[in-house]
């Protein structure tokens, strides 16, 4: 799958707000058989558009504790770990990476102890600044309507167009804008699985 269509991009839309609606569903909406909405979601997912399926939790049904979000200002040898341990934690819901090479996070802790459990969860002494503010109301609305949306190539960057290629490296699927950036990558990584060895 080289490109979108707006069926495609229908059928996101469809999926981010509801991730379990019915493919007689969708097919209704857009116009298309349940069969062919359940192959264009299948290449969706093959192509790597679509990751996964998830649960949006509303923490606040659990009192799993306050909304807080966190801006972790860290020396850029710490920032891999920092963020491993930040994805990792229960407590915490959306992790982000700004240009500055910060870690800012949204997550909930214990009004009690917010202080104690960022600590556990980051070595503060290893984090030159943070800053935890506390949240009124925290809202997740993913929405793919409204944007321009097209793969990139894994080797340079450009847009992936109808006469783009795709293929597989290490079990994973990457796209590519022209079958000179295909040769090149592979060459690249067939280089450095052989270095690996």
């Amino acid at each position: 799958m080289s490109s979108l269509d707006e069926t495609d991009m229908e059928i996101l839309e469809l999926l981010s707000e509801d991730a379990r609606r019915p493919y007689s569903d969708i097919s209704e909406r857009v116009g298309l058989s349940a069969p062919a909405v359940s192959d264009r979601i299948d290449r969706l997912k093959e192509s790597g558009v679509v990751r996964r399926f998830t649960v949006d939790v509303d923490r606040s049904q659990l009192r799993a504790g306050v909304p807080v979000l966190v801006r972790l200002e860290l020396r850029p040898e710490e920032l891999s770990d920092a963020k491993d341990a930040v994805q990792g934690a229960d407590a915490v819901e959306h992790v982000f990476t700004t240009a500055e090479g910060d870690v800012v996070f949204h997550g909930r802790f214990r009004a009690d102890a917010v202080r104690a459990q960022l600590d556990e969860l980051v070595d503060l002494s290893r984090v030159e600044d943070y800053e935890v503010t506390l949240l009124s109301d925290a809202e997740w609305t993913p929405n793919v309507g409204g944007t321009e949306f097209a793969l990139s190539c894994a080797e340079c960057g450009n847009t992936v167009t109808d006469e783009g290629e795709s293929a597989r490296f290490g079990g994973e699927r990457y796209h590519f804008c022209c079958p000179s950036c295909l040769a090149r990558f592979e060459d690249k990584y067939e280089r450095l699985e052989a270095g690996a060895e």
